[in-house]
């Protein structure tokens, strides 16, 4: 289910709506988890997937591992 929300979110093309939908994700496994496994305090984690921020890169990328997750990349034929 996860899996799905966060592929739906990406095909929609909305940057906001992407960071919202991790954020909410996050929130639903625990935000202190996620902010031990990420390395990051807990309101750093709270502003980078807050809305209208503009988290890293490499922000998105260690969220998303640490909710079991992994980023590839699949090039349309």
């Amino acid at each position: 289910m996860i899996e799905e929300f966060l592929n739906n979110a990406l095909e929609e093309g909305n940057t906001e709506d992407l960071i919202g939908v991790i954020g909410h994700i996050a929130k639903a496994k625990g935000m202190s988890k996620i902010a031990n496994e990420t390395g990051m305090s807990r309101p750093s984690l709270y502003k980078a997937l807050s809305k209208g921020s503009k988290p890293q890169f490499e922000t998105i990328r260690k969220v998303i591992k640490a909710l079991g997750g992994n980023l590839t990349v699949n090039m349309r034929q």
